[in-house]
């Protein structure tokens, strides 16, 4: 007996419709969330963002603005155990609440911005020093990359667990050419896109001379702004017998190292003497790993892409020395 093949009744179709659309995710959280939130989490207000705490993961709303925060003694030395109500956040001098609050000493994510130019000839003992005593102080779950720079910035080492690989290529390196410092940050920040980690710092070693980049210092200021990254500088300034090669108008040495960390939250270390190098690197990774991290859901509900001033005020616990805070100077506001 042979059967014929029907074709579906429209009843059967709509039925299966059904079936389909009941199985994917809801329609407006799918919109909403279509990004994953790995790919966004150091993007500015206005992107997804996730807050690494220990084992969890804590997933946060997109209108969260992240404000990482470091706070030191008269010595420098990073001060931790203070608690979310020590804190007060202003944006555009309106108090904030603060919403979210990590402490944790929690993986980061480093980035080495590293300068080969001939400026450098005479430094580089110095400069690779400082980067090998920031590794040896490394955390098994912290990742790195390695951007080096003279005429042009370059991408030696992508994201990777391995320190052994930013080891070997300190002991490549050669210096030669003119100074990129600028293309050399921009080229760090579009790497940092592919960390894993929450915590994210650029570490920029340097004379701070630039006389080569495409990028202008408004358009790495712009960018740091929009990016929850950390940039620290280690200034290696130039001998009283060395004259500076910086582009007409820049900012030079360790004036623009100065500004560009100072957006984010970080600050530069000037380095005289070799005898620093430890100490400083100690400060850096004490920065590093006692920095806070405060989140709150701005009040100034307007998206129009304008640029907000973050202020914040620090309450001494009883017992503790005199405080000094740094932190992320500001954010664009997302635009419609």
């Amino acid at each position: 007996m042979k059967f014929q093949q029907r074709k579906p009744g429209l009843v059967a179709l709509l039925a299966i419709c059904i079936i389909i659309l009941t199985s994917l995710p809801n329609p407006i959280a799918f919109a909403q969330h279509g990004v994953p939130a790995a790919a966004t989490a150091n993007r500015s207000a206005g992107s997804a963002a996730e807050v690494y705490r220990s084992d969890t993961v804590i997933s946060v709303h997109s209108d969260l603005v992240l404000v990482p925060v470091s706070v030191t003694d008269h010595s420098g030395k990073a001060v931790a155990g203070l608690e979310k109500q020590h804190f007060t956040l202003f944006e555009d001098a309106a108090p904030q609440q603060i919403t979210h609050f990590a402490a944790e000493d929690t993986p980061v994510s480093i980035g080495f911005v590293f300068d080969t130019s001939g400026s450098m000839r005479s430094k580089m003992g110095k400069a690779t020093e400082a980067v090998r005593t920031l590794l040896e102080g490394a955390n098994p779950d912290d990742e790195f990359f390695f951007v080096n720079f003279s005429s042009e910035a370059r991408l030696a080492v992508p994201i990777t667990h391995h320190v052994e690989d930013i080891r070997r290529q300190l002991g490549s390196l050669r210096t030669t050419g003119t100074t990129a410092l600028l293309d050399a940050v921009r080229l760090a920040i579009a790497e940092m896109e592919r960390a894993h980690n929450s915590r994210k710092a650029i570490v920029i070693v340097s004379d701070g001379e630039d006389n080569s980049s495409s990028w202008t210092v408004g358009q790495v200021k712009r960018s740091v702004r929009e990016h929850e990254i950390v940039i620290y500088s280690i200034g290696l300034p130039s001998g009283s017998e060395e004259r500076s090669q910086c582009q007409p108008g820049l900012p030079c040495g360790g004036a623009l190292l100065r500004d560009i960390s100072r957006q984010t939250g970080g600050r530069m270390f000037e380095v005289n003497r070799v005898e620093q190098l430890p100490s400083i690197a100690t400060a850096i990774g004490g920065w590093l790993r006692h920095q806070y991290l405060l989140g709150f859901v701005s009040t100034h509900a307007e998206k129009d892409g304008a640029y907000r001033k973050i202020d914040l005020k620090v309450e001494r616990p009883k017992g503790y020395p005199k405080l000094n805070a740094v932190w992320r100077h500001g954010y664009y506001a997302p635009k419609e």
